[in-house]
């Protein structure tokens, strides 16, 4: 427990989170989140979003951090499972070493809501997404667009730099650019991995390929911070913005950042923002445990797809391309701006029917 106070204690101070307040005295309980780290800007403005958006519905929030460490995070589930608080966000810094706090907190009768990193090997009570397939899709039909502009036609030779390839993240980005592209057999992609998703890895990916293949048209990285070390490389062999094509996914600072220097032509938005409204739009109903039905949801003016999966209820919000004509749209987390209209949660029913928390989260009883 004196660990869960030094982090609580850090936590407040990186984020600014008030662990007390008046204002929460008559709250609906404490949801805590647990973000893998606060060392990308992801992360932390994660931490502001499902705060704010949590006390719209009105919950107390408390954050805690682990630094990217699985076993501080899994001694912190620990901590506060003890606390009993209404419900726990969970980002997992490792995917399965945290299935058995998922399971221990569920059976001391705490939901578990999962934030971004999606959680498919034991039952949980929410999930909140990118539709990470999807951002392929919208990728593809922006590196489509982009060939033909340059080309001619839809032809030419693509470098696609994944993240680390354990992550499903990267991995379903890959399936839906790769399904959509294959309907142009003019089009070669060449697929590598940056390994632990290291900028410094995809540096040295685009500087040998440059080399064995100085004919790329276009490149797509799976995060923006992979696109600041792709162009590092591009300066490196004296490549000028727009020499070669840029695309990334995520929508960082950074990522715009490249965007405005003429750099990067599209950066596809993960929906940040709508991620974490959607997990203050459910959180009644986690934490009355009640059932929560499939259907299409209107998350921050995103049609976003609820599907009930054997793992539980799945929200999947797609994200939208950024370029040099909408950038500076402020429902882009990129530009740092978050929303400021209060967050309605989904409408509890009263005596409604409690799910099965110990089986698929979503089964009658």
């Amino acid at each position: 427990m004196k660990r869960l106070m030094r982090t609580l204690i850090g936590a407040a101070a990186m984020v600014g989170t008030a662990l007390a307040s008046p204002a929460w005295a008559e709250s609906k309980g404490k949801i805590y989140y647990m973000v893998p780290t606060l060392l990308d800007e992801f992360q932390t403005e994660s931490v502001s979003a499902i705060e704010k958006f949590l006390k719209d519905v009105g919950y107390e929030p408390v954050t805690l951090n682990a630094d990217n460490k699985t076993d501080l995070q899994q001694s912190q589930m620990n901590d506060v499972i003890n606390l009993k608080p209404k419900a726990i966000v969970l980002a997992a810094v490792d995917f399965n070493a945290l299935q058995p706090s998922i399971e221990k907190a569920r059976a001391a009768g705490i939901p578990v809501m999962i934030f971004d990193r999606q959680i498919t090997a034991t039952p949980t009570d929410f999930t909140s997404v990118a539709g990470t397939v999807e951002i392929g899709y919208v990728a593809a039909g922006e590196i489509e667009r982009l060939l033909k502009e340059k080309n001619g036609a839809v032809k030419g030779k693509v470098l696609q730099v994944l993240g680390d390839p354990s992550d499903p993240y990267t991995l379903d980005i890959q399936k839906g650019f790769e399904e959509k592209m294959a309907a142009f057999p003019d089009v070669k992609i060449i697929s590598l991995p940056a390994m632990q998703w290291e900028a410094s890895n995809a540096g040295t990916i685009v500087a040998d390929q440059l080399l064995a293949n100085p004919d790329i048209d276009l490149i797509f990285v799976h995060a923006a911070h992979l696109a600041v070390a792709a162009v590092a490389s591009l300066e490196a062999k004296g490549k000028k913005p727009g020499d070669v094509l840029l695309v990334s996914s995520n929508g960082a600072p950074v990522g715009l950042d490249l965007i405005r220097k003429g750099w990067e032509q599209v950066e596809v938005e993960q929906p940040l923002y709508a991620q974490a409204a959607a997990i203050a739009m459910f959180a009644d109903k986690v934490a009355n445990k009640q059932e929560i039905k499939p259907g299409t949801y209107k998350v921050l003016g995103l049609d976003s797809t609820l599907t009930i999966e054997s793992w539980g209820p799945n929200l999947k919000i797609p994200g939208a391309a950024i370029t040099k004509d909408n950038i500076d749209e402020p429902r882009f987390w990129g530009n740092m701006k978050a929303p400021t209209d209060p967050i309605t949660p989904v409408e509890i029913v009263p005596h409604s029917i409690p799910y099965n928390a110990t089986k698929s989260g979503c089964e009658l009883v």
